[in-house]
């Protein structure tokens, strides 16, 4: 009977225990924190960020859906990419991303698709200069989309499953 009692007693104050610690060492109140979609205030000066961008008056919109991209070698399906992209753009302008955004996810795909097909999701496919050149190239989309309002493309989440 005791050999059946021990390891639920054991499961029982593991659990205790392991959220006693959750509860001791959770964060401060979150609340008064932006969300990560509409970051508006300004940066101070001398953080990493670029000066010639007005940083207030920017505003972050994440598209809906993420992006899959096949990962197509010797004519089949080698792996999958998934990612989220989010757009940089000038504040008030995040109506207009939602209104033009199955262009937007046509040109982005396209842009996926070629940068897949040249092998840009091989090895190591999230090194800063495969990504920059990603990165560039999706900007390039949103402005030919969005014109002046978009002010660069980020990929927020980038996973790769191989078949």
């Amino acid at each position: 009977m005791i050999r059946k009692l021990v390891p639920v007693l054991l499961a029982i104050l593991g659990t205790g225990g392991g959220v006693a610690a959750g509860l001791m060492l959770r964060p401060a109140e979150m609340a008064d924190m932006p969300k990560p979609e509409t970051v508006t205030e300004e940066m101070p000066a001398g953080d990493a960020i670029d000066a010639t961008k007005d940083i207030g008056n920017t505003e972050f919109v994440k598209l809906n859906n993420q992006f899959v991209i096949p990962v197509v070698t010797r004519d089949r399906i080698s792996a999958m990419v998934v990612m989220s992209l989010s757009i940089e753009i000038a504040r008030g302008n995040s109506q207009m991303v939602y209104t033009r955004e199955p262009k937007l996810r046509d040109g982005f795909l396209q842009v996926l698709f070629d940068h897949a097909n040249l092998g840009g999701f091989e090895g190591e496919f999230t090194n800063a200069n495969n990504m920059d050149v990603l990165r560039m190239s999706l900007r390039d989309v949103a402005n030919r989309v969005l014109g002046d309002a978009a002010r660069g493309v980020l990929i927020t989440e980038i996973a790769r499953q191989d078949v």
